[in-house]
């Protein structure tokens, strides 16, 4: 096989696969690769996610046609490599049954280059190694955005009984102060005004006892760094030293995305989420104690094993307390080797699915009422990328909200909008003129 020259990555799943796939395409272009479509690039990378049912087979599938495509337009066959989290947890499979060229774990992606240069030299390979040394050095400088992500911590420790994080992406693991503080650093150099802080649970990250409160105090000091989020957290790593940086830090955004994945006690300690209903609602409490304004966001898991209809009601109640400005969901599905997939009372797939249907109305019913909420407010927008009308740019609101503005101004500016109206998933901003003296 002759070696690459054009690569495409696709990613799947959660915003630190987002992160990964763009790492990946950096050190392709890194290595003089060009990007092209997938049905026309040399070597193509599927970043997986493994928390959607039937992960493993969306990926031979999307194998499958991803061959069938380039031969039916060139009569090439592209070099596939498998990378993420499918990729760690069934990487001998996949690499045996499909006959791809690479797979690599997610923590090995760096190695990605020499595994390309090996197949293209006829030895396909296989990566999954979970080293104890953080790959991010071996990483060239990122191409970045308004809004840029930057992962400070991989890896879990909770072992949540549906979860196989801990297993794909390995133990809790917090990058060094010092290096997270040069990347934010070469990230703002480079154009970004907002970074995102990235971690499996983020605000587990430590070091020298020292948590991500102080980790946001510092990097709140880089000049022309305007905006600070993190995602995603769990409860028991809410610390007050965090919570209070919500009063204080004025560059952290009113927004938290919390999962609480059930309002029901029986089911939660069933998930092994190590928080309950109260505990987790007294601790909203307090973030709104010191944050009045703070949007709140959520994951919930419908169907777990064993979860009754008495207690699907508990979630609808706890949704219907809180009043989430943002939710994800989804249906309970198996992941292997979990303890949940092991469960003999798993639930019909017809009550899931009536379930989650019945919680996604009710989140949807709440995201637009705190939209309809914020029209009248004057803000900062952030914009990110063009929109459809002539004109017409799309931002953030501090609240992580989609606002559509048209006016004279660019990617990359931050503007004073009052919030004119709402839909349910974006707002329209009128730019605020200031008054005269």
């Amino acid at each position: 096989m002759s070696p690459p020259k054009t690569f495409h990555v696709k990613s799947f799943g959660c915003q630190m696969n987002v992160y990964d796939g763009e790492r990946m395409a950096e050190l392709m272009a890194a290595q003089g690769l060009t990007q092209a479509d997938a049905v026309d690039a040399d070597v193509v990378v599927l970043n997986t996610c493994h928390i959607r049912e039937r992960a493993t087979e969306k990926v031979y599938s999307d194998i499958g046609r991803l061959r069938k495509d380039q031969r039916r337009k060139s009569g090439k066959t592209p070099m596939i490599a498998v990378a993420g989290c499918v990729a760690q947890a069934e990487g001998e499979e996949i690499f045996t049954r499909a006959k791809v060229d690479i797979v690599v774990g997610p923590q090995a992606y760096h190695n990605l280059p020499d595994l390309v240069a090996k197949a293209a030299a006829g030895t396909p390979s296989l990566d999954t190694d979970m080293p104890l040394l953080s790959k991010f050095g071996a990483l060239p400088r990122r191409k970045v955005a308004p809004s840029a992500f930057l992962t400070v911590q991989e890896g879990c420790d909770k072992f949540c009984t549906y979860c196989v994080v801990p297993y794909t992406r390995g133990a809790e693991i917090s990058r060094p102060f010092a290096a997270i503080v040069d990347e934010a650093k070469a990230l703002v150099d480079a154009g970004a005004r907002e970074i995102t802080l990235l971690g499996q649970n983020v605000n587990a990250w430590s070091e020298n006892e020292r948590g991500l409160h102080d980790l946001i105090r510092d990097l709140d000091r880089i000049p022309g760094l305007a905006r600070i989020r993190y995602t995603t957290s769990h409860p028991n790593d809410m610390t007050q030293g965090l919570i209070d940086a919500h009063r204080d830090i004025e560059s952290l955004m009113p927004f938290l995305h919390l999962p609480v994945q059930s309002g029901s006690d029986r089911v939660l300690k069933a998930m092994n989420r190590s928080h309950t209903r109260d505990s987790y609602l007294r601790l909203l409490d307090r973030v709104r104690e010191v944050r009045p304004d703070i949007a709140l966001s959520g994951d919930f898991i419908v169907g777990f094993p064993g979860e009754t209809d008495a207690e699907f009601e508990d979630t609808l109640s706890l949704v219907d307390a809180v009043g989430y400005a943002q939710a994800y969901s989804f249906k309970y599905s198996p992941r292997p080797g979990t303890p949940a997939a092991s469960i003999v009372e798993q639930v019909p797939e017809s009550v899931m699915d009536e379930r989650l249907q019945r919680l996604q109305a009710a989140l949807n019913r709440d995201q637009h009422a705190f939209n309809a909420a914020t029209v009248g407010r004057t803000c900062t927008v952030l914009l990110e990328r063009a929109g459809k009308l002539p004109g017409q740019l799309i931002g953030k609101s501090p609240w992580l909200q989609s606002v559509h503005l048209i006016g004279n101004h660019a990617i990359g500016d931050l503007v004073e909008v009052t919030l004119a109206a709402a839909g349910p998933n974006s707002l329209t901003g009128t730019e605020r003129i200031a008054e005269a003296a």
